[in-house]
């Protein structure tokens, strides 16, 4: 019997632990796999450091900036400021480091368990059961808390939402190359496309490099992704960056994510909550995902706190990690970036095209482009903004 029982030991599930078992609770944190590498660009913002200062020991580079460009090459250099600084890591490097620091804390691992169903007794979830190579488990807890991605069971079994439709998430492909590259270390390089998506480059080191595409919505049935991938690779302005033939690939993989923003009739009920992925805390548009999901387990947590302190695991107790300040804000920027989703990528990206040209003439429009694309609080353009991409 645990105080708190999470499925998924990623970003959000691994913060989630932590601070409940700072607190002083039993927790169960179980994950199917620590050895996996989530397909991911791997950038972390600075308020991940904030989060995390331990990862200043492991010496990774200092991200000071993005390179954005539009489909036809106009380009966009931000620096960072008073922003501060982020890094660029494998996921599995990171995942696995925060993971430990959970552990360290007191949560219980328990690795190698896929959960595929709760375990009800009188009409009420009292627990998950789990699979393993040799057997199935029971796990018993107070609060459940479901952390396992956009792919769990355990979010469909809870009947707070339906399987995803093609239409409302990405598809993407990256690797991890090693070899000679042309990239300035201290920024992010990202490409738009024609199709609804971008490409990637982030540079891990001198001679390491995450490279990659991802598609969402509609256009998932419009392009094939690894057609698009290897477009990208061969695309002559990205072979300025990686001019070498003979990059060796040290790990490469595939992966959906929800692209709709927070589903937020979707993430809590009696004894339950619903954090990360499986909640829809990645950004539309960017793809951005690691600072929504580490605050989403972090409210989860004080929240299953206040439960437990009142030995209340009602919804209408755990409503108050769907009502916190900081959910509302991430909710609401995701909103407004899935707004305008149709407006940007509308002929071919021509508006994207439009926008990037002219952040290279307009310092005040460069800035209000910045606050869209890269500020963790979007503001709301102007009609200004707008019209002046239309003309």
């Amino acid at each position: 019997m645990h105080d708190v029982i999470i499925s998924g030991a990623g970003p959000s599930g691994s913060q989630c632990a932590q601070v409940l078992a700072e607190a002083g609770y039993k927790v169960a944190l179980i994950e199917k796999d620590t050895n996996w590498r989530k397909p991911c660009g791997g950038a972390l913002n600075p308020s991940v450091i904030e989060h995390y200062p331990q990862l200043k020991k492991l010496s990774l580079p200092k991200l000071k900036g993005v390179v954005m460009h539009s489909a036809d090459y106009h380009s966009l250099k931000y620096q960072s400021g008073e922003m501060g600084t982020g890094t660029i890591v494998d996921r599995l490097l990171f995942d696995n480091f925060i993971r430990e620091i959970a552990i360290d804390k007191g949560a219980e691992l328990f690795d190698k368990n896929l959960s595929f169903n709760f375990i009800i007794k009188n009409n009420r979830k009292v627990g998950i059961k789990t699979k393993s190579a040799s057997k199935t488990k029971e796990f018993f807890g107070k609060i459940i808390i479901i952390a396992d991605g956009m792919s769990s069971k355990l979010a469909l079994k809870s009947g707070l939402r339906s399987k995803w439709k093609i239409n409302e998430i990405a598809l993407a492909k990256c690797s991890i190359m090693e070899g000679k590259h042309q990239l300035d270390e201290e920024h992010a390089y990202v490409f738009f496309r024609p199709y609804k998506g971008y490409g990637w480059i982030f540079p891990l080191d001198k001679r390491r490099f995450n490279i990659g595409v991802y598609i969402f919505a509609e256009d998932n049935l419009n392009y094939n992704l690894h057609k698009a991938y290897n477009g990208f690779l061969s695309d002559p302005d990205i072979k300025k960056y990686i001019p070498a033939s003979n990059y060796k690939t040290i790990w490469t993989g595939a992966y959906p994510f929800p692209t709709e923003g927070v589903l937020q009739k979707s993430l809590y009920d009696d004894n339950l909550m619903i954090i990360g992925d499986a909640g829809g805390f990645i950004s539309p548009i960017s793809g951005e995902g690691i600072d929504a999901a580490i605050m989403s387990g972090k409210i989860a947590a004080e929240t299953a706190i206040m439960a437990l302190e009142e030995e209340d695991y009602s919804k209408n107790l755990l409503r108050n990690y769907k009502n916190h300040p900081e959910i509302k804000g991430i909710s609401r920027n995701y909103k407004l970036k899935y707004s305008m989703i149709e407006f940007f990528y509308k002929n071919n990206g021509e508006n994207l095209n439009r926008m990037l040209a002219l952040t290279e003439k307009d310092p005040e429009f460069k800035s209000q482009v910045v606050d869209m694309f890269i500020s963790k609080s979007i503001a709301i353009p102007n009609k200004d903004f707008f019209s002046k991409i239309g003309e």
